[in-house]
């Protein structure tokens, strides 16, 4: 495996005996690999002694099999994560999906029209590319194509995100001039998708704690070109929401913390499961801060997504605090096309999506929409939104007819 190829060239767990190895290939993939060393104190500065050996044994791990790229590293290891295809979502915001597919076609890829099947997916490989048969603005390349250069991608025209992490923004649909809470926003992709949904009319307030992802997401948005947004360095579950900032918000996207289970470029090493505990503390996090954002008092419709495989995390939390709403909520049966559905653990769980590798070649991924019941609205004197499929189709070619 990759990461004890890299510890053993380094001398790593020779140089520091009370380094475990489990903890060591944690810390060695965040520092090469992830988003950089999480942890503070002794164990980071403990790597950042040794980070001119590790990267140097990296790349000579990458001379000896042949690779340019980690993620083409990670890609050949044994025991790696399914390969998914790349996706590129266009930025309606900046540019056209035609345009951008003539871009691609100028730089040798050849076009082969709308997916009809996953299988044409699954198989994609050269320079070859299609549009998503799901989604209308999703171009799918072979796994692994890189466009990090690419000045598509570096002018904001192009947003590299994996397929599942477009449904969430998707399914909401808010419509133009609408208040849109990002409830944990960073790094900035969804906020981004939704921007483009309400072609920058209305408002998104964004929040996250963390102050550098929120600066690194304030550079992606102007990149992108979104202009509708207000970003809070604020835990959201410390957001008033009778504040007359939010009174009109009516959308909600909630996409909390969780165990990331569902993540395939994750370690390509055996990892232990989240215990039973770091689950229900999870699971309990994420019960709080769905029932917060159902409090606010104008929200109409709310999409609630993870990167988790675990119920737990999922079909337990949407239950959980449906029951606790009684009838204000209901779970909406959204995109009926899609393949694969929640798990069957209480009536109406189907109306969920979940994501995987193997079965829509995507990151593991679940998302469950939310609508203010009918009598609930009427009763608050406010305009019901339609929530099932087909209103939320026709409110998107009307946004259509506008452009």
């Amino acid at each position: 495996p990759v990461l004890e190829a890299v510890l053993d060239g380094a001398a790593l767990l020779r140089a520091e005996r009370k380094l475990p190895l489990p903890l060591a290939k944690v810390l060695v993939y965040d520092l090469l690999f992830g988003k950089g060393l999480k942890c503070g104190g002794r164990w980071k500065a403990l790597l950042r002694r040794h980070r001119a050996r590790l990267e140097a044994e990296l790349a000579r791990l990458k001379v000896r099999r042949g690779v340019s790229r980690n993620e083409e590293l990670l890609a050949a290891a044994p025991g790696a994560a399914p390969r998914v295809p790349r996706y590129v979502r266009v930025n309606t915001l900046k540019t056209r999906v035609d345009d951008v597919v003539d871009f691609f076609k100028r730089q040798g890829y050849s076009f082969l029209g709308k997916a009809g099947s996953m299988e044409e997916l699954r198989t994609l490989s050269g320079k070859k590319f299609l549009l998503d048969l799901h989604l209308p603005e999703l171009l799918v390349f072979p796994p692994q194509t890189d466009f990090h250069d690419n000045r598509l991608y570096m002018s904001g025209h192009i947003i590299l995100q994996d397929k599942a992490s477009c449904l969430p923004a998707f399914l909401l649909s808010p419509v133009a001039s609408s208040h849109v809470i990002d409830a944990c926003a960073a790094p900035g992709n969804k906020t981004s998708h939704l921007a483009a949904i309400l072609k920058n009319k209305g408002q998104i307030f964004a929040f996250d704690l963390d102050a550098k992802r929120l600066a690194t997401m304030n550079t992606m948005l102007m990149r992108a070109g979104v202009t509708s947004f207000k970003l809070a360095q604020q835990d959201f579950l410390t957001v008033d929401p009778q504040d007359p900032k939010y009174s009109k918000v009516t959308y909600i996207l909630l996409d909390p913390s969780c165990s990331g289970s569902g993540m395939v470029n994750r370690l390509p090493v055996e990892e232990a499961a989240p215990s039973a505990e770091r689950l229900q503390a999870l699971a309990g996090f994420q019960r709080k801060v769905l029932s917060h954002a159902l409090s606010f008092p104008a929200v109409q419709r709310l999409a609630y997504s993870t990167c988790s495989v675990h119920r737990e995390e999922n079909e337990d939390v949407v239950q959980a605090v449906l029951q606790e709403q009684g009838s204000a909520f209901r779970l909406v049966n959204v995109f009926p096309s899609w393949p694969c559905r929640g798990l069957a653990t209480f009536p109406g769980a189907e109306c969920c999506l979940r994501a995987s590798p193997t079965a829509t070649l995507t990151q593991g991924f679940f998302v469950a929409v939310l609508e203010r019941s009918a009598e609930e609205s009427l009763q608050q004197g406010e305009e019901v939104e339609p929530g099932a499929a087909p209103p939320k189709k026709r409110r998107r070619k009307k946004q259509r007819v506008k452009t």
